[in-house]
C-alpha cells in the first residue's frame, strides 16, 4: 500500500519509510548533542536498535515504552520498536509515578527505554520495583544491550508491519479522570504527516528545532517523522528555556519552528531579544490566538510564513491548518480549513449540521480518525458518532470559506445569565495586554447568573498587573458579561504532564477565594 504525496510516491509504515528516504534524501535527519544520524547511515541505525530490542525480548505486537527528553536517540529507538512490529508508547517525561504507572499497566508495557537520569527523582523507580524492564539510553548501559543484538540472526527483522496495523498508543492528556490510550495506524501516521508537510511547506534542507516534546502528537508526528518524510534535519531540544531557544535558532541556522502560541510569547518578551531570528516558517495551534502574536511574529520575530492548526490526540494530531497566502486575521483567528481528505462539521446538540457562523460542536471525519481508544469500548463509543464522525467535544465555529475557529471545550464554556462564554476567547483577548504572561479564566457560582467569569492571571516578570487595568482592558474589548468579575494573581498556572490547564485546580482555588 502507498500513498501519492504529489509526484512522490510512499510507503505506508514508518518502517518502510525509513528505507524510502535513505534512497529519496541526502544530508543530517538528525542533528543533536547526541548524535548525528543522515538519511544514509539511519536504515543501519535502526537495524542496530533493533537488534537491541530482539535481543532484549521484545516480539511483534509488543507495546515499548520511550520515556526520555527530546534527544536523537529517542527517534531512533521508536524507529527500532516499529522495525520489528513492536507498538510504541510515548511516556511524558513530566508525568509523576502514578500516572506512569497507570500508563504502563493499562498498555501491559513490556519494556520502558528511557534516561534514568534525567529527572533527580527518578519516577520510573515504582514501575522497575514492579517488574517492568527498563534498557537506559546512555552509557555503558545502552552500548551492552545495543551489543547485545549483534548475534541477533537477520531474519528476526524479516517481519514487517501492515499500514493498518497500529504504529502508536498515546495517552490523552484530559485534565479531568485518567488519560486514555489512543491507537492509532502506520498508514495514518504516514498520510496526515506527509499532508501536514505538504500543507505548511517544510521541505529538503529545512532544519526544524524540536522544542516540543516528543512524547506529545505536536513534536512526534509532526516533528520528526515530518522531517524524515520531507527531507528536513531535526535538530532536537531537550528542555525549553526562551535564552537557548533564541541562541540555538541563531546558531543552529534553524529554519522552522513549532509549538504553542506560549513559546513565541515567550522569544517577544525576552530581555535583549537581538532582531528577527531568521526563521522562514513557524506552526502554531491553540483554541484562539490574538492577532497581534502573529503580526508580532511576523514583524518583530521576522518569521516569512507563519501558520495555525488544529487537531487533537483522536484525530492523530491534525484536522485542520491554514494555507500559504492566508491574511493575520484568518491565520489569528481560525485553525485554518480541512487537510484533505478529511471532513470538519459543527453540529447542535441534536446532530445537525448549524450555518456558518453558528457555534456547535466540532465533528472530525476521515482515514485519520482513531481506532479507538486502548481496551475501553464504553469510552470509544461516547466519541464516535454515527457514520464515522468523532466528536471531538471542542465547540467552534465554520465561516463560509471553512476556516474552522475553535472557541473552548463543551465542558469549559460558561453560560452566564443564558448567555455562552468562551474562556479561551476571553484569554485571548486578555493576552493582547503588555504585562500579561499567562491567564485562565473559570467559571464561578454566581446566585443572580448562576455563573460568572473570573480570572488567573499571570504576570511578566518585573511586571505586577493592576486589576484596574485588567478591568478596563477587558470592558474595551467585550460584552459586558464576558468580563471577568474577579482577578486572582498567580505565579504560574498549574499545568498537567503535557502542559495543558488543569482548570478544575483553578476552579477550587476560585472555592477558597471566598466563591460558594
Amino acid at each position: 500500500m502507498f500513498h501519492q504525496r504529489g509526484a512522490v510516491t510512499l510507503p505506508m509504515t514508518i518502517p518502510g519509510l525509513v528505507a524510502w528516504a535513505s534512497e529519496h534524501h541526502t544530508g543530517v535527519w538528525l542533528d543533536g548533542d547526541d548524535g548525528v544520524v543522515t538519511f544514509a547511515q539511519l536504515p543501519n541505525e535502526v537495524d542496530s536498535v533493533a537488534r537491541g530490542l530482539v535481543a532484549a525480548g521484545v516480539l511483534p505486537g509488543d507495546r515499548v515504552g520511550v520515556w526520555a527528553p527530546n534527544r536523537c536517540r529517542w527517534p531512533i529507538v521508536a524507529l527500532a520498536a516499529l522495525r520489528i512490529g513492536a507498538v510504541i508508547v510515548p511516556m511524558s517525561t513530566r508525568a509523576q509515578p502514578p500516572e506512569l504507572v497507570w500508563i504502563t499497566g493499562r498498555a501491559k508495557v513490556r519494556l520502558i527505554v528511557a534516561e534514568r537520569g534525567f529527572r533527580a527523582d527518578d519516577p520510573l523507580a515504582p514501575l522497575v520495583a514492579g517488574g517492568v524492564r527498563v534498557l537506559d539510553l546512555d552509557g555503558p548501559d545502552y552500548d551492552l544491550w545495543v551489543a547485545a543484538g549483534r548475534d541477533v540472526p537477520a531474519d528476526a527483522l524479516s517481519w514487517r508491519p501492515r499500514p493498518d496495523d497500529p504504529s502508536d498508543v498515546l495517552f490523552t492528556s484530559g485534565t479531568t479522570g485518567r488519560a486514555k490510550g489512543v491507537r492509532c495506524t502506520h498508514a495514518q501516521a504516514v498520510r496526515a504527516y506527509a499532508a501536514w508537510a505538504d500543507t505548511v511547506g517544510l521541505v529538503a534542507g529545512d532544519r526544524m528545532l524540536g522544542v516540543v516534546p516528543f512524547f506529545h502528537a505536536f513534536g512526534y508526528k509532526a516533528g520528526w517523522l515530518a522531517c524524515l518524510i520531507a527531507g528536513a534535519t531535526m535538530v532536537p531540544h531537550r528542555v525549553f528555556d526562551a535564552g537557548l531557544v533564541e541562541a540555538r535558532v541563531r546558531a543552529e541556522r534553524i529554519t522552522v519552528l513549532t509549538g504553542p502560541p506560549t513559546l513565541f510569547h515567550s522569544l517577544l518578551r525576552l530581555p535583549g531579544r537581538s532582531g528577527p531570528l531568521g526563521v522562514r516558517l513557524a506552526v502554531t495551534g491553540a483554541a484562539s490566538i490574538p492577532v497581534s502574536l502573529i503580526v508580532a511574529m511576523r514583524e518583530e520575530l521576522g518569521i516569512n510564513e507563519v501558520h495555525t492548526g488544529y487537531g487533537l490526540t483522536e484525530a492523530c494530531g491534525v484536522a485542520t491548518l491554514t494555507r500559504a497566502g492566508d491574511p493575520p486575521a484568518i491565520v489569528a483567528s481560525t485553525s485554518g480549513r480541512a487537510i484533505p481528505g478529511v471532513e470538519v462539521v459543527v453540529v447542535d446538540a441534536a446532530g445537525a449540521a448549524v450555518a456558518p457562523g453558528e457555534p456547535g460542536e466540532v465533528l472530525v471525519r476521515g482515514y485519520n480518525v482513531m481506532l479507538g481508544y486502548l481496551d475501553d469500548p464504553e469510552a470509544t463509543a461516547e466519541v464516535m458518532a454515527p457514520g464515522g464522525w468523532l466528536r471531538t467535544g471542542d465547540v467552534g465555529v465554520l465561516d463560509v470559506a471553512g476556516n474552522l475557529r475553535i472557541t473552548d471545550r463543551i465542558k469549559d464554556m460558561l453560560i452566564v445569565g443564558g448567555f455562552k462564554v468562551f474562556p479561551a476567547e476571553v484569554e485571548a483577548m486578555m493576552l493582547d495586554l503588555p504585562g500579561v504572561a499567562d491567564v485562565a479564566v473559570v467559571g464561578a457560582p454566581d446566585e443572580r447568573l448562576g455563573e460568572v467569569p473570573v480570572a488567573f492571571v499571570v504576570s511578566a516578570p518585573g511586571e505586577l498587573v493592576d486589576e484596574a487595568v485588567l478591568t478596563t482592558h477587558c470592558r474595551a474589548r467585550m460584552s459586558g458579561y464576558k468580563v471577568p468579575r474577579a482577578f486572582f494573581a498567580i505565579d504560574a498556572l498549574p499545568r498537567n504532564a503535557s502542559g495543558k490547564v488543569t482548570r478544575h485546580t483553578l476552579r477550587e482555588r476560585v472555592k477558597e477565594q471566598g466563591w460558594t
